[in-house]
């Protein structure tokens, strides 16, 4: 009998002991055994911490985003060898796709990520804050990664996407992951990270594998470490309840089950396009992965006079799903996990079934393809029907994780909003309508209960990610009974195992703590202008100051000539009484302009490749005939640039083939009274040295 492997301190290592019987779901055929027993969990963690958060930490963010990026190409080579693995969880090839390649597109989607952060190994948060007078005092945030480890517990459902949603996040942190599958379908998370070991592409101890039981590793948790749970909420509140959790204020993200729902909007009808995208989208969430989704949607609210059409519509729809071995091109939906998952869900629905009826399907039988009903782990789709949402608690609170959805009538939207609320706590609700009144009424009133609401029309439904599909930019995650954590949210996710301080000092020492200028730090005086200098040469906070420049009343005419800009604060004739300006002011652009006459020197070809943007223009006094104007020019912040992958001869685009990097610079606009008159953040493309 096949024996999983654990990844521990860098070697594969087999639990002692038989372990848990792992399964085929559709087959019931044994596959492996599963067992963490034996293993010392202390140095597992300690490991972590003494070398895989070192290697991690010292790395800067756009070399562990080009890690995360070459890690998912890696990974693609092997999609073949994980589909097939995958149909033995009972998933068809859509559902394995989810899983397998979503996870892999997290990995991409934070390699992109990199670009929001500094080229360092900790981030700068936010804006620099002036705490005096003189501007020789001021505050700051950063954000430097955790010294712990990030120890992933995940749920059956989503053996790859579970893990890769997670440890790409903690990763582009500078955070090492112990990844903690469920045990059931933990031959699926094993062949994944034996590729991703066998690449060699994470740096040590970046990455343990845990397949079997959690043991005592929570024993030996400290404040430093981040713990994120989905499943259950009973094992969650378990687990965060642990004595060691509380007692070093470990960070704990929860995802647990949740009764998400759909709500049809009381402007849709049968004739509308809505309708068929309503019936869809619930027939789609109750058959991927055999219901088995976190977002999956178990409540249906409809409009009491539409309630007889919509569940007519349903069973319509559900009865054309295929059901059998996934392997089959026909079969649209697969089995459950296992045998244990069958179980479980039928006395879920038998809870259900005291307040709601069935109004399509069976718990004792289902018709599959190419498969044995009993030996697989199948179930039919279950569509029941509660007609008294308010009077009943058991559709609120019951979970069968499962293909089991329930259908409610309401009255009118204050009611749709406060069913909603009733599941005290969601990961995510949808609303089909047209009417954008009506989306607007449930967003505001539904949103204290739910980490996402998708508005769902004809406008985007073609290409909507749907109703269940977490996304790498936006939070995962929901309020009370769906644990109150969050995942993922791009930046916000890095932030999750990351330390923010508070730095306090003069504009000089945040600069060179930072690597980013900071305004009224000292610059750095060079006899040679900055524009002739290659990307590596140049120095955060490297300045010249220009010569001045008086603005005159025909320059200010030109220029809205020019621009065709004849707002009457530009026009010399206008009578300024009752306006903000006293006289003739000078176009915010045209002084903007101006700058860069001042600041760039060279008629010659130079470093500088193009100018890239404008970050934060603003005009903050105005500037009327007669004055004069210069500018403090700063080196503020270097990014890396990277050369795009070529693949073939004719995907060569100019510039392509140089290598670059981007400069922000800090242009200061002041005139003759040494006041500022306008602030902006300039980009460069600047060539690096061949």
């Amino acid at each position: 009998m096949t024996k999983l492997g654990n990844y521990i301190e860098g070697n594969w290592i087999e639990g002692d002991g038989d372990g848990t019987l792992l399964y085929n779901a559709v087959t019931g055929e044994t596959i492996a055994t599963a067992t963490t027993q034996g293993l010392d969990f202390r140095t597992m963690i300690d490991y972590a911490r003494r070398v895989g958060n070192p290697n991690l930490r010292k790395l800067t963010f756009h070399e562990r985003g080009r890690m995360l990026r070459a890690l998912a190409m890696h990974l693609q080579n092997h999609l073949s060898t994980f589909y097939n693995i995958s149909y033995k969880t009972g998933a068809t090839k859509a559902d394995s796709w989810v899983d397998i390649e979503g996870g892999i597109g997290n990995l991409f989607s934070y390699a992109s990520l990199r670009r929001k952060f500094n080229d360092a190994p900790f981030a700068v948060d936010g804006e620099g804050i002036n705490l005096s007078k003189n501007n020789t005092f001021m505050g700051h945030h950063i954000l430097v990664p955790k010294e712990g480890v990030a120890i992933h517990i995940n749920a059956f459902n989503f053996p790859v996407w579970g893990m890769l949603e997670k440890c790409a996040v903690n990763w582009l942190a500078g955070v090492p992951a112990i990844v903690k599958p469920a045990t059931i379908t933990s031959y699926l998370t094993e062949a994944v990270v034996k590729e991703i070991i066998a690449s060699n592409i994470l740096p040590q101890g970046a990455l343990q594998l845990l397949c079997g039981n959690v043991g005592d590793l929570l024993d030996h948790v400290t404040s430093q470490d981040v713990i994120t749970f989905t499943g259950s909420k009973s094992t969650a509140l378990k687990l965060k309840k642990h004595d060691r959790v509380l007692d070093e204020s470990v960070p704990f993200n929860m995802e647990s089950d949740s009764l998400n729902c759909i709500v049809l909007g009381d402007d849709v009808t049968p004739q509308h396009a809505e309708w068929e995208i309503f019936i869809k989208e619930i027939r789609k969430e109750m058959t991927a992965k055999a219901g088995q989704k976190c977002t999956a949607i178990r409540r249906i609210f409809v409009p009491e006079n539409k309630m007889e059409d919509v569940w007519k519509s349903l069973k319509q729809s559900l009865s054309q799903i295929v059901i059998g071995n996934p392997l089959n091109d026909k079969v649209r939906m697969g089995s459950l996990a296992g045998q244990s998952q069958r179980n479980e869900v039928k006395q879920q629905v038998q809870k259900l079934l005291a307040s709601s009826q069935i109004i399509y399907g069976s718990l004792d039988s289902v018709e599959v393809m190419d498969a044995d009903a009993n030996k697989g782990a199948f179930l039919s789709p279950l569509l029941l029907m509660n007609e008294k949402p308010f009077a009943s608690t058991a559709v609120h609170e019951v979970e069968a994780f499962g293909p089991v959805s329930t259908i409610m009538p309401y009255k009118n939207m204050d009611e749709a909003i406060a069913l909603s609320k009733m599941g005290k706590g969601s990961l995510c609700s949808s609303i089909v309508t047209s009417n954008d009144a009506i989306a607007k009424q449930y967003v505001l009133g539904a949103g204290t209960h739910h980490g996402r609401i998708l508005v769902l029309n004809e406008d985007c439904a073609k290409e909507s990610t749907g109703h269940g599909s977490p996304l790498p930019t936006l939070v995962h995650g929901g309020p009370g009974r769906a644990g109150g954590g969050e995942e993922m949210g791009g930046v916000r996710g890095v932030k999750h195992y990351m330390q923010r301080v508070a730095i306090q000092g003069s504009p000089t020492s945040i600069t060179n703590i930072t690597n980013i200028y900071q305004q009224h730090a000292t610059g750095i005086e060079s006899n040679v202008h900055p524009f002739k200098k290659y990307f590596e040469e140049l120095n955060i906070g490297e300045q010249i100051i220009t010569q001045k420049k008086v603005i005159t009343t025909e320059d200010i005419d030109r220029f809205a000539d020019l621009s065709g800009d004849h707002f009457y604060a530009h026009i010399k004739t206008t009578d300024f009484n009752e306006t903000m300006f006293e006289q003739q002011v000078a176009h915010g652009y045209f002084i903007m302009s101006i700058a860069a006459g001042l600041f760039v020197d060279s008629y010659e070809k130079n470093p500088v490749l193009l100018n890239y943007g404008i970050d934060e223009l603003r005009f903050t006094k105005p500037v009327y005939a007669g004055s004069e104007i210069f500018i403090k020019f700063t080196c503020k912040e270097k990014l890396p640039n990277d050369r795009r992958k070529i693949n073939q001869p004719g995907d060569l685009k100019r510039g392509d083939d140089i290598e670059k990097g981007i400069i922000k610079w800090l242009v200061e606009m002041i005139d003759e009274t040494n006041e500022q008159v306008g602030i902006a953040t300039i980009l460069t493309m600047v060539a690096k040295k061949k």
